[in-house]
């Protein structure tokens, strides 16, 4: 009888310890991060996390949504490239990768995986900021380090990592009022419905325009930062609402200067994102009325998720919500061989790199990975 009461004990004693490290949490310390000119915290008031730290190697899985366009490809592929360096290799046991498309069960269902099969860490580009919830409670109970990135979380319990969407959208909107400062009827093509960016990059262009106090008439159509997509609903714009006075988007824009193009409509000026073709044409019509601002982040920004979840599972110091520089080039100010590369693909994001996190890529090393879940 006693030496059951003894081995409940210790059993009991044994679940607590196995319970007190699963239910691990970060501790709430004071900055700077480990790595202070890589995790930039968001504002004055960012929490600071410290995670227990792990013995490595480690796995890591990506848990990524929609991919039918060219920055979710070329974010995956930058994605395997990180995760292959050497320094970072070294690190890793396992690094895996799944895209479940615009399904918000089918990724919530894959993080749930992820955390049932023991990885150490997970990043995500979440299809919808706030549907995550139960997921998120999962994943800090089990101690798994959750880090998402682009479109991002809507919680204090993971680690954010973005560029200030909404801030690009006011860039936007305000270089659509400087050229044209008596408003004007706006085309916007828009990313992919119900995720964080595209509500962000969306708010932030229209409280702009309205905030002028000028008159701006926009119309609203659904690119999801796809060229194909976005240049046939810009043709079909044209054709029904045009013609056009101005034009921001997020993301297809190569596409929809050749929907101008083909539709022969006058070249206007254009708020987007930082496609090496949208680029191209900048460059090329800037005379004939094409005044772009080109500004965005690199698909890179998953390189800097990996590189933050792997400090954080080493017990290092990192933001709860860590801001990402902008990559900005505007009209007239486009550079050959450095904002843009004309023997390049035109589906070649630019700025793909944060030199202050050590992340740096070339054309051939993205290029070289693949789209597909592994």
């Amino acid at each position: 009888m006693l030496r059951s009461i003894v081995g409940g004990i210790v059993a009991a004693a044994a679940l607590t310890l196995a319970s007190t490290t699963a239910f691990a949490e970060p501790e709430i310390v004071s900055g700077p991060a480990a790595d202070a000119g890589c995790f930039v915290p968001w504002a004055s008031d960012t929490k600071f996390f410290k995670f227990p730290a792990k013995e490595g190697p480690y796995r890591v899985a990506l848990a990524n949504g929609y991919i039918a366009n060219t920055w979710r490809i070329q974010m995956i592929q930058t994605a395997k490239a990180y995760a292959a360096q050497p320094d970072v290799a070294a690190k890793l046991k396992e690094f895996k990768v799944v895209s479940t498309g615009e399904d918000v069960p089918a990724q919530i269902s894959a993080i749930n995986n992820f955390i049932d099969a023991g990885y150490d860490a997970i990043v995500v580009n979440a299809q919808n900021p706030t549907a995550f919830a139960p997921v998120i409670k999962r994943a800090k109970e089990a101690g798994v380090v959750l880090v998402a990135f682009d479109n991002i979380l809507d919680t204090q319990d993971a680690i954010n990592v973005n560029v200030d969407q909404k801030g690009l959208g006011v860039l936007w909107g305000e270089w659509l009022i400087k050229h044209l400062p008596n408003g004007g009827k706006i085309l916007e093509v828009r990313g992919v419905a119900g995720t964080s960016v595209d509500t962000d990059r969306h708010n932030g262009v229209n409280e702009t325009l309205a905030a002028s106090g000028k008159d701006f008439k926009v119309t609203e159509v659904v690119g999801k930062w796809d060229d194909g997509v976005a240049q046939k609903a810009s043709a079909d714009a044209i054709a029904t609402s045009g013609p056009f006075d101005g034009i921001t988007a997020q993301g297809g824009d190569t596409g929809i200067v050749q929907a101008m193009i083909d539709a022969k409509h006058p070249f206007v000026p254009f708020g987007g994102e930082t496609e090496n073709g949208f680029r191209k044409f900048c460059a090329k019509f800037a005379g004939e009325g094409l005044k772009c601002s080109s500004a965005g982040t690199g698909p890179a920004q998953v390189a800097v998720a990996i590189k933050t979840a792997i400090a954080a599972l080493e017990g290092q110091v990192v933001p709860q919500s860590v801001k990402l520089p902008t990559a900005i080039v505007e009209d007239p100010n486009f550079k050959e061989g450095e904002d843009y590369y004309p023997d390049q693909s035109d589906n070649f994001f630019v700025g793909n790199s944060f030199p202050t996190c050590g992340i740096n890529f070339t054309a051939q090393e993205i290029m070289g990975q693949s789209k597909e879940n592994q």
